[in-house]
């Protein structure tokens, strides 16, 4: 059997504390896992001390790689600089807060076959807080539409990809970025394995409950037309229910009965439920202006303020 070549790509947002373990425990496990290999760590624009733990990293071992973004553009921007960068044949991305362990490696590796592009390492048991676990079940709901729901429901960040499957979302420079829908614009073959989820042992998640909900809102917006699907639903739901009602009030009350409806709750209730409506349609469709807006001005996923590579290049990219 052929021994694989590896990138892997970790993104990084204060984790000072903890970086520079994620890289010690993957030199460990690295050199018998592939022939060849590098680390591709990518700070987003941390407001602690991780570019200086990244720098330290980068002297310990040769074949780390530095990324520096101009300011925080998100974890899934962050891997997409990462993975652009990436050299060799295989792909793997991770947390950096060590909740992936390294050793599973060669797990990951042993399930990419023939007949598979993507590997994802879901967690036996996630060991987030319960709003974060909500959260994630949301997430993968709604990525359901795009993906798939037997794929959706088996996300994680720790993924192994081969590398050509990137070819799919090369010209891909918008600022909502979702790696998972992305993978999906390149291959169907989606595979699966069960790995421990640690503990995270020094700081908290980076992810709030909104900027998780954000994230969720901007990928549904982003990458499926389901809002729109479910505003025409409402619109199409609330039309018949008018009809009902006008048929209601015309031919029951008025031409059987002899007597209309009084009362200006009554009206002021229906136009109110009828406005709303209205204005929840037009909301969905201002996000998907505002998306087709951000993407007429090309705006970038990432600029890169410097990059450091093992044989100590600096080198300024424009995204």
């Amino acid at each position: 059997m052929m021994t694989p070549s590896l990138s892997i790509v970790i993104p990084v947002y204060n984790s000072e504390a903890s970086v520079g373990q994620v890289v010690d425990a993957l030199a460990q496990v690295l050199p018998g896992v592939a022939g060849a290999y590098e680390i591709i760590l990518v700070e987003d624009g941390s407001p602690d001390q991780s570019w200086q733990s990244l720098l330290a990293a980068r002297q310990r071992y040769p074949f780390v790689r530095v990324i520096r973004l101009m300011r925080n553009y998100g974890q899934h921007n962050a891997l997409l600089c990462g993975i652009r960068a990436a050299r060799y044949a295989l792909i793997v991305t991770m947390d950096d807060d060590m909740q992936h362990p390294p050793e599973s490696l060669p797990l990951l590796l042993a399930a990419l076959t023939a007949d598979v592009d993507v590997v994802y390492g879901s967690p036996e048991r996630q060991r987030h807080g319960l709003l974060r676990d909500v959260a994630s079940e949301v997430t993968k709901l709604v990525l359901q539409g795009a993906m798939g729901a037997e794929t959706a429901r088996n996300i994680s960040a720790f993924r192994l990809f081969r590398t050509p499957v990137r070819q799919a979302f090369v010209e891909f420079y918008g600022p909502y970025v979702n790696l998972d829908v992305l993978l999906t614009w390149g291959t169907r073959r989606f595979a699966r394995i069960t790995i421990p989820h640690r503990t995270r042992l020094v700081g908290q998640s980076n992810y709030t409950l909104t900027k998780l909900i954000t994230h969720t809102f901007n990928m549904v917006t982003g990458f499926s037309t389901l809002p729109l699907q479910l505003a025409s639903l409402l619109g199409f739901t609330l039309t018949l229910f008018g009809l009902l009602l006008l048929f209601y009030i015309i031919v029951v009350r008025i031409l059987i009965f002899g007597y209309d409806v009084p009362g200006f709750t009554f009206l002021a209730s229906i136009i109110a439920v009828f406005a709303g409506a209205q204005m929840f349609t037009l909301g969905i469709i201002g996000e998907y202006l505002a998306r087709m807006h951000f993407r007429i001005m090309d705006k970038p996923s990432y600029v890169i303020r410097e990059q450091i590579d093992p044989a100590g290049t600096e080198s300024d990219q424009p995204r």
